[in-house]
């Protein structure tokens, strides 16, 4: 169809004119970027002492964007408006590379749905048991009705579930802003008592301390599921060369919303505790907003902690489903082209729900390791796609030539490396 006579389309014609389609896709970044991946990021920033923190604060907004803006860029490179990250990587390294992607990608993104079921379930359990102070109902029955609800919602299409993650993003956002403001009292100068470069927090050196954070930075702020779609939905809107434009305008803005309200979240963390009690919170395996609520006993922090973890949960599985549908879809439809088969769309949908649901169901009920999970497919599958994918493909793809030469390029093959060998060390140790 050309966009031209589309309705639906036709308003859009300047790339810089900003539209309130792009304030949804700006919450849609941001609700797919900050799920349970932030509750530990404060423990891992601060617990070096007062360097580190000041160079992850330093860090974290280049690494996003740039790692980002990369990944967008090989996705519009294609010639085709409607081509995914799977599509493109199929035009420009061959048929069997795009296969084969298709499969990494997907199972990437589906082991974080598979972490954020079993997340969302154990929140709702302890919430349960030590909130309401109720006997801790049967996990199978939980999880099922908590991920029959998510894919409730899911059913509804790709416009709804964007927004309903941008409805979930502003009390999430004012969650957190409230969670770090309330802590200002409680602010103390324990922090800065490791600015002494010979004594960097538990004795753990700056270099160190950092590779270990690295990892979990970038996940953090991940929201590469999300990033195909937006780029097909710009693509479709205002033609393959004036995406680049509105591509840049949305994730400038939507990534610097996520960093301001994260970093302010975990600087009041972080000025809260010392750093030897956020070891202790690691040791003990517990999110930042657990060990807060322990540490102060506070009501407020107590009943708005789980609450702040479902959310972000929810929001945050409904974005990398949009990735993970995507993909398997692609998958299904190969496949079955292969065979000369020709499934119809609704087959296909039905075929993907009831993988989901079952798998999710299963894996919740089952209750695995979710860092387990992070550190042997998710993070280094993640860190791959989003920081060292598109830094290949401007190395060798003459259409993205005009990237080549940047030091941002050397910037984020150097983070690339150093978070993937940073799994790496996590999952021999």
């Amino acid at each position: 169809m050309n966009k031209n006579n589309d309705p639906t389309i036709r308003e859009f014609k300047n790339p810089k004119k900003w539209h309130s389609e792009d304030t949804v896709w700006v919450l849609g970044l941001f609700g797919t970027a900050i799920g349970a991946g932030v509750l530990f990021l404060p423990i891992n920033a601060g617990i070096g002492g007062f360097w580190p923190l000041l160079i992850v604060f330093a860090l974290a907004f280049p690494i996003t964007y740039l790692a980002h803006r990369g990944l967008a860029r090989f996705i519009y490179s294609s010639n085709t408006p409607e081509s995914t990250i799977t599509d493109a990587i199929g035009e420009h390294f061959g048929a069997l590379a795009g296969k084969v992607f298709t499969v990494i990608y997907f199972f990437a993104i589906y082991t974080i749905l598979i972490m954020y079921a079993v997340a969302v379930t154990n929140t709702a359990q302890s919430f349960i048991t030590h909130q309401l102070h109720l006997p801790e109902p049967p996990r199978a029955i939980v999880s099922i009705v908590l991920i029959l609800g998510l894919m409730f919602i899911v059913r509804l299409g790709q416009q709804i579930i964007m927004r309903v993650m941008s409805t979930l993003v502003y009390p999430f956002i004012g969650s957190l802003v409230f969670m770090a403001l309330y802590l200002i009292p409680h602010w103390n100068g324990a922090i800065f008592d490791t600015m002494d470069l010979n004594t960097v927090g538990t004795g753990q050196g700056i270099l160190m301390t950092l590779w270990m954070t690295f990892p979990v930075l970038v996940m953090s702020f991940n929201h590469y599921p999300i990033v195909s779609p937006m780029v097909v939905r710009q693509k479709q809107l205002y033609g393959i060369e004036a995406a680049d434009t509105k591509c840049g305008q949305i994730q400038m803005r939507g990534i610097l919303l996520m960093v301001v309200v994260v970093l302010f979240f975990v600087l009041s963390c972080v000025m809260s505790l010392s750093p030897q009690q956020l070891a202790e919170a690691k040791a003990q395996n517990l999110s930042i907003l657990s060990y807060l609520a322990n540490q102060f006993d506070t009501p407020v922090i107590a009943y708005l902690s789980p609450i702040i973890a479902f959310v972000a949960i929810t929001k945050s599985f409904l974005g990398h489903y949009i990735g993970a549908y995507e993909s398997l879809r692609d998958m299904i439809v190969e496949t079955a082209s292969a065979k000369g088969k020709a499934p119809s769309a609704k087959a296909i949908n039905t075929v993907i729900f009831v993988f989901m649901v079952l798998t999710c169901w299963f894996a919740a009920y089952k209750n695995p390791s979710i860092l387990g999970i992070i550190e042997s497919i998710s993070g280094p599958t993640g860190a791959a796609i989003l920081l060292l994918l598109p830094m290949y493909a401007i190395h060798k793809l003459p259409v993205l030539a005009p990237y080549r030469g940047k030091i941002s390029n050397v910037f984020v093959t150097i983070i690339g490396l150093i978070t993937v060998s940073a799994i790496f060390y996590g999952m021999m140790k």
